[in-house]
C-alpha cells in the first residue's frame, strides 16, 4: 500500500560529474544542499553572502561579484559594537567598518572567481517579499535586527522580478560561457509573511523559474518545493517548529536530485562512499590494537587511497593512518608488558 503521492523528477539535462564545481546561492535550503554535496566529496562554494532570501538581493549580489563593484559605502550599519552592510546577510560581520569592508570584499571576489570556474550554480529563491529600507528606498538582503520602522514590507513586482533574474543570467553567461544554472524555490514557509502571502510569494517565484528554463536552453528547474509539499506532505517530515524539512526530507530530496541530476560515474561513487564514511565512523568497542581491527582499518586505508586518485581525501587518509600507528603503539606496549 502507498502512504503518499511519490514522484521522480526528470532528469535533468546536463549531469553532474564528481569532478563537477559548484556554487550554491540562496536560502538556508541552498545551505542544506550545498552542504550534502560537500559532505559526498564534490568541490562546492557554498553559500558564501550566507542566507539570502529575495532575488532581488541575490541578482544584486552576483552581479557586484562578476563586475567588480564594490558594496555601498552608505549601507554600512553599526549596531551593538558590531558592524553589518545591509546587501548582506548577519554572518558576514566585523568590529570596524574597515574591517567589514576588507571581508565583504574578499568574499566578493571569491565568489567571482569560482562562478567563472564553476559548471554549476545552485540558485535557491526564497521569497518574493523583499524589506525596503525606507531612507534610501532599496531593498535590503538582511534587516539586521534594527528598528522595524525603518522597513517597509511588501511583495516585489512579478515583471521586476523577472527582468531582475534574466539580466543576471546574461551576466552569468557573459562571465562563463559553459556555466548551467540549477534554480529551485524553497520548500520552506514564510509564515511571518503570513500563509497567505507566502503562497503568492511562491507562486510568483515559481511561475519565473518555469519561464527563465523555457526561454533559456543553460537554465533547469529541480522541483524540492514540489518534492516538499505535494510528495512529503506530513508533519513526520518537518522539524519541531513545523516551517523546516528535517534531516529525512533532505535524505529524500537530496536522493531525488541525485537521481535525477548525477551521472551515472558519480551515482556510483556516493554509494561508494557512504559505506567508506560508515567505516570511517566506526570505532572498536576495545580499542585499535586488535588484530581483526588492524585487518579493518588496512582494507579501508587500501580503498581511500585507491579514490584519492580522484578525489581530496587527504584528511581521511590522515586520520586512518593516525589510528593504525596508534593501534601498533598499543599492541608493541602490550608486548613489552607481556614479556616484562
Amino acid at each position: 500500500m502507498q502512504f503518499h503521492t511519490e514522484f521522480s523528477p526528470e532528469p535533468l539535462p546536463y549531469r553532474i560529474g564528481l569532478n563537477s564545481k559548484i556554487v550554491t546561492i540562496g536560502s538556508c535550503f541552498a545551505d542544506v544542499m550545498g552542504r550534502r554535496l560537500t559532505d559526498h566529496k564534490l568541490s562546492v562554494l557554498n553559500n558564501p553572502f550566507g542566507t539570502i532570501f529575495n532575488p532581488v538581493s541575490i541578482a544584486k549580489l552576483l552581479t557586484m561579484a562578476l563586475y567588480g563593484t564594490a558594496p555601498d559605502e552608505t549601507r554600512y550599519i553599526e549596531r551593538d559594537g558590531v558592524w553589518f552592510h545591509y546587501d548582506f546577510h548577519s554572518s558576514l560581520w566585523a568590529k570596524s567598518q574597515d574591517e567589514l569592508r576588507d571581508k565583504l570584499y574578499t568574499r566578493l571576489a571569491q565568489t567571482a572567481e569560482a562562478i567563472r570556474k564553476a559548471d554549476f550554480l545552485f540558485l535557491t529563491l526564497g521569497s518574493a517579499v523583499v524589506y525596503r529600507h525606507v531612507e534610501t528606498g532599496k531593498v535590503v538582503a538582511n534587516c539586521h535586527k534594527m528598528p522595524g520602522s525603518l522597513f517597509e514590507k511588501y511583495l516585489y513586482h512579478i515583471d521586476h522580478l523577472r527582468d531582475d533574474l534574466t539580466r543576471l543570467l546574461k551576466t552569468l553567461h557573459k562571465a562563463n560561457p559553459g556555466l548551467k544554472v540549477l534554480l529551485t524555490v524553497s520548500p520552506v514557509r514564510h509564515t511571518r509573511d503570513t500563509l497567505p502571502l507566502n503562497s503568492v510569494s511562491k507562486s510568483t517565484l515559481r511561475v519565473i523559474t518555469h519561464e527563465l528554463t523555457v526561454w533559456t536552453d543553460w537554465v533547469a528547474y529541480f522541483p524540492a518545493y514540489e518534492l516538499m509539499m505535494d510528495d512529503l506532505r506530513d508533519y513526520r517530515f518537518y522539524e519541531a517548529d513545523m516551517i523546516h524539512p528535517n534531516t529525512q526530507a533532505h535524505d529524500y530530496i537530496f536522493d531525488k536530485f541525485a537521481g535525477s541530476a548525477f551521472d551515472t560515474d558519480l551515482r556510483s561513487f556516493i554509494a561508494e562512499w557512504a559505506q567508506i564514511t560508515k567505516s570511517l565512523a566506526h570505532r572498536p568497542l576495545y580499542g585499535d590494537a586488535s588484530p581483526a581491527n588492524y585487518q579493518f582499518l588496512s582494507k579501508l586505508l587500501g580503498q581511500l587511497e585507491a579514490i584519492s586518485k580522484h578525489i581530496d581525501v587527504s584528511a581521511e587518509l590522515a586520520d586512518v593512518r593516525s589510528r593504525l600507528k596508534q593501534g601498533e603503539s598499543t599492541e608493541s606496549q602490550e608486548d613489552k608488558k607481556e614479556f616484562a
